[in-house]
């Protein structure tokens, strides 16, 4: 990645875990100068001591409050003078058939997962513009692909993907990069703390978290797609093919994923 992050400005919300910590592990020691956030007040704490003396600008806030955003951003061009790189990553899972779900937790992932990243996003545009940097979308094979359990967080993300489609288009002339990252399923918190039908935390993962891409080699793909300035990014064997099947044999497509979270009747992953 030679000298391409030395002295960007880079925001990755959601820095606190997963892979928006592993983000900005790599991107401090390429000379990047990071803000981030997180709803965890000693999760950031620790994330500061852990890189104390490096340009490390944090915050605790929820991406799915106008005001937070509004202040992580703003704090971040007072700090810093402007905004290179967005990288709109804070998101919550769920794990609950549509049959069994409140309400109240699919307009808690829209918030977070959607308009999170529009607000952010919208509030760091003109900074970007006048920079002709990057925004990016930490998206899902779910934006894609409906996946059963998760229509919320499916839907969540099929909205973030034609907001980055359409924006992108906006901004063609402009010097902007926009695009999105599907990472597939990887190994971090995030499925921890996918939320039930009630909207509380798991607690657990149904998969086997050892089997999965780690944090650290998606933050790797997405820093050099950044760099390479892509439109969109696909990651693991399984998440190309789910497109693909999904794009072109939608039927035999529909069979395979229930299969595959299915068993006996019950969601099992």
């Amino acid at each position: 990645m030679n000298n391409y992050f030395q002295d960007k400005v880079v925001v990755v919300t959601g820095g606190s875990d997963g892979i928006g910590r592993a983000l900005i592990d790599m991107l401090l020691p390429l000379g990047a100068k990071i803000a981030t956030c997180g709803r965890n007040q000693d999760k950031l704490y620790d994330l500061q001591v852990r890189h104390s003396g490096k340009p490390l600008h944090t915050v605790v806030a929820d991406v799915s409050n106008y005001n937070d955003c509004q202040n992580l951003i703003e704090s971040t061009l007072q700090v810093y003078g402007g905004i290179d790189i967005l990288i709109n990553n804070a998101g919550i899972s769920m794990r609950a058939l549509m049959k069994d779900t409140e309400v109240e937790v699919i307009e808690k992932l829209m918030n977070t997962n959607f308009f999170g990243m529009v607000y952010c996003t919208k509030l760091a545009l003109n900074s970007i513009i006048e920079r002709k940097g990057t925004i990016v979308g930490v998206s899902s094979i779910a934006g894609f692909r409906g996946l059963p359990g998760r229509t919320g967080y499916s839907a969540s993300k099929f909205a973030m993907n034609g907001f980055l489609e359409a924006l992108r288009t906006e901004m063609i002339d402009s010097g902007v990069n926009v695009m999105w990252v599907c990472p597939g399923f990887t190994s971090s918190n995030i499925r921890n703390a996918a939320l039930n039908n009630r909207g509380q935390s798991q607690g657990e993962s149904p998969m086997d978290e050892g089997k999965m891409m780690t944090a650290e080699d998606c933050a790797k793909h997405i820093l050099r797609a950044i760099e390479k300035r892509k439109r969109t990014l696909v990651l693991t064997f399984t998440g190309k093919r789910t497109v693909f099947m999904n794009k072109f044999f939608p039927r035999w497509a529909d069979k395979l994923v229930k299969n595959f979270f299915f068993k006996n009747g019950e969601l099992v992953r």
